[in-house]
C-alpha cells in the first residue's frame, strides 16, 4: 500500500498543483487529506495563488481514492461543492500492520491524544509544522502544511510499505 498524505492546502491553487505532481508521479493508492483544503481562516494569510474554486477539480479529480478529515477551516458549504466526504472530524484506517487514527489536530493533538492502543499512529496537521515523534508509545506524524508551512518547506507524507517519509513540494 501507499499513501500520500497532506494537509493544509487552504485554497491555494499553485501549491495544490504541486501536490498533484506528486500524486501523479507517486500513484498512491490513497490520499489522505488532513484538513484545511479549501480556505486560509482568519489566523491565515493567503496562500500563493489563493483559489478555492481552482482547488476544487484539482483534488474532485482524487475523489475515488481520497479519505479526508474536517479542519477547522472547513464548513458545510465544501461538502456541496467537493465530490467526496470531507466532514468527519476523525478516521481510523487499517494498512500495513500498522493502526492509523486520522484527524486535523484542533481538538486532538500529541498533548490531549485520543484513547487510542499503543503501538497506533496518530496522523494529524493543523499546527503547518511537520512532526514524527513518539507520545507514550503513539506514533505522532504531522506531514506539515502544503501552502502555508511554519517550518520553511512546503510538505507531505508519504507512507509505503510500513515506512513514512516527509517529501518536500519544489516550487
Amino acid at each position: 500500500m501507499k499513501f500520500v498524505i497532506a494537509s493544509d492546502i487552504h485554497g491555494s491553487a499553485f501549491w495544490c498543483e504541486k501536490l498533484c505532481q506528486l500524486i501523479e508521479q507517486e500513484q498512491p493508492d490513497r490520499l489522505i487529506l488532513l484538513g484545511d483544503l479549501l480556505y486560509h481562516g482568519p489566523r491565515n494569510d493567503l496562500p500563493r495563488d489563493y483559489s478555492p474554486k481552482k482547488v476544487i477539480p484539482m483534488l474532485s479529480r482524487y475523489k475515488d481514492i481520497i479519505l479526508a478529515v474536517r479542519g477547522n477551516c472547513e464548513a458545510e458549504v465544501d461538502q456541496m461543492v467537493l465530490p467526496f466526504p470531507c466532514l468527519a472530524d476523525s478516521a481510523q484506517v487499517f494498512a500495513d500492520g500498522l493502526s492509523l487514527y486520522l484527524t486535523h489536530g484542533h481538538h486532538y493533538n500529541p498533548e490531549q491524544l485520543p484513547p487510542l492502543p499503543q503501538g497506533s499512529v496518530f496522523l494529524f496537521g493543523h499546527t503547518h509544522v511537520k512532526m514524527d515523534r513518539m507520545q507514550g508509545g503513539i506514533r505522532c506524524l504531522n506531514p506539515g502544511s502544503v501552502s502555508i508551512p511554519k517550518d520553511g518547506s512546503h510538505s507531505c507524507l508519504i507512507l509505503e510499505n510500513g515506512n513514512f517519509s516527509f517529501r518536500t513540494l519544489e516550487e
